[in-house]
């Protein structure tokens, strides 16, 4: 049975076996809130956010697991459409937006999104809110690699982020990086000042 609504003031819960180990998600009036590996994790994060917002299990609810299932059986588009609910500073949900505009099996660098966002400096910053990312998968913060390729922090592991990249086509070598418009790199580089 497929839950299709909730009162705003209940987070569902569910939990999705998979290849990574144990999905565990919340959602509210129709939105993905969440999305860890684990239940401590995602324990924690709702607390910080929703203070003691009642927590219900569910099934399925608004068909966001199924989506969930749907990309992890090789339907890499099957979460791009998800609704969310990210909270979050104002850049944060900048970082969390832009994430998502990356395409499955592309990756980009911390440095080349925060260009992307029209702040060249804030790398770190951009690096800050990727880690910070309440909604792994649907926002694709396993897209964001090193300057130079190397896979680099990923909260729920790196052996986590090879996966999704191996899965989506992209992790060969994650040194395959775009650009911010999604084309690929010509190989040429900027001198350094």
């Amino acid at each position: 049975m497929r839950t299709t609504s909730s009162a705003p003031s209940i987070l569902l819960v569910d939990e999705i076996a998979s290849p990574l180990g144990r999905i565990v998600i919340a959602a509210r009036a129709g939105r993905l809130c969440a999305l860890e590996f684990g239940r401590p994790r995602m324990a924690r994060q709702l607390a910080r956010r929703y203070g003691r917002l009642p927590r219900r299990p569910a099934r399925d609810p608004f068909g966001i697991s199924t989506r969930i299932r749907n990309y992890l059986s090789g339907k890499l588009t099957a979460v791009d459409a998800i609704p969310v609910d990210t909270g979050g500073t104002p850049f944060q949900r900048r970082v969390w937006r832009a994430l998502r505009g990356i395409r499955a099996g592309q990756t980009m660098s911390y440095g080349a999104l925060a260009h992307a966002l029209g702040r060249h400096t804030a790398v770190r910053a951009v690096g800050a809110a990727n880690g910070r990312n309440p909604i792994s998968i649907v926002v694709p913060c396993h897209r964001l690699v090193g300057g130079d390729g190397r896979l680099t922090g990923y909260g729920g592991g790196l052996w986590r982020k090879r996966w999704l990249l191996d899965h989506e086509g992209a992790a060969r070598a994650a040194t395959r990086r775009t650009t911010p418009r999604g084309e690929p790199r010509t190989g040429r580089r900027r001198s350094p000042r």
